[in-house]
């Protein structure tokens, strides 16, 4: 059995296949140009999930140091530390799985896009022969990407803004995993190199609205303050500065 004889595949290639054909016979937009419009009419319609997940970025990076603490006191318990973590979580209202909804609710559109671009014939039998070209370098985007030379500008492209749109959606990862989400898209390009191309300009698409969502956020979201230092209560004794206490030396009096 295929995955796409599964119902909710073909249901979802249905509904993307009335969506670009809206875009290409209603506004009068290329192929190419009517996924565009869809990839942007989807991220459009995720600004509300991904505010919640800029939101719950900035927690994490504010409630980091006191997660690092939990880590390090429970480093050779991993079981307590989870459940230390879980109950931090709730206790400062974080929601890790925030930050991954926009990019998990992009998927069934990913898969939708796939299966219409790859039986385009048969969805749109009347346009087979209309223009698929997209920026004239590439000619047809139910082709695999490698299919042309433009196809390769199009996948440095992808890795370039896939490099950049991580910068914003993972601010609060550690140097390690910063750099494996770096690597990542160098080694998910040989993958998505066998895809249509018009999957591939989607993707590019959505990166280059993540960037610019990154770039925006910076400007009219204020930074995360440092963790303010700890106040000294009636009960926090006083930090010897060697003027007073047992051995402080005194002035010495003519």
């Amino acid at each position: 059995m295929t995955l796409f004889t599964i119902p909710i595949i073909s249901q979802l290639e249905d509904v993307m296949k009335h969506v670009l054909n809206w875009f290409h016979m209603t506004l009068n937009l290329p192929w190419a140009w009517a996924i565009v419009a869809t990839t942007v009419l989807v991220r459009m319609i995720l600004v509300p999930l991904t505010i919640k997940q800029i939101h719950s970025m900035q927690n994490l990076q504010r409630f980091a140091p006191q997660m690092k603490e939990i880590q390090k006191k429970y480093k050779h318990d991993k079981q307590k530390q989870n459940e230390e973590l879980m109950k931090f979580y709730r206790e400062n209202s974080i929601n890790p799985a925030a930050s991954c909804l926009p990019m998990l609710l992009q998927l069934p559109v990913f898969i939708a896009l796939y299966y219409t671009l790859k039986h385009y014939n048969q969805n749109f039998p009347s346009a087979a022969h209309e223009n698929l070209s997209w920026l004239h370098f590439v000619p047809n985007i139910t082709f695999h990407t490698t299919a042309f030379w433009g196809g390769y500008v199009l996948l440095v492209v992808y890795v370039a803004s896939q490099m950049a749109s991580t910068l914003f959606m993972a601010p609060t990862a550690d140097k390690t995993q910063r750099t494996l989400f770096m690597i990542m898209p160098l080694v998910f390009v040989f993958v998505i190199a066998r895809f249509p191309a018009g999957l591939v300009l989607y993707w590019v698409t959505t990166n280059l609205w993540t960037v610019g969502q990154g770039l925006i956020t910076r400007r009219l979201v204020a930074k995360t303050p440092a963790p303010s230092p700890e106040r000294r209560t009636s009960r926090t004794p006083p930090k010897d500065d060697g003027s007073s206490g047992n051995g402080a030396s005194s002035p010495i009096r003519p």
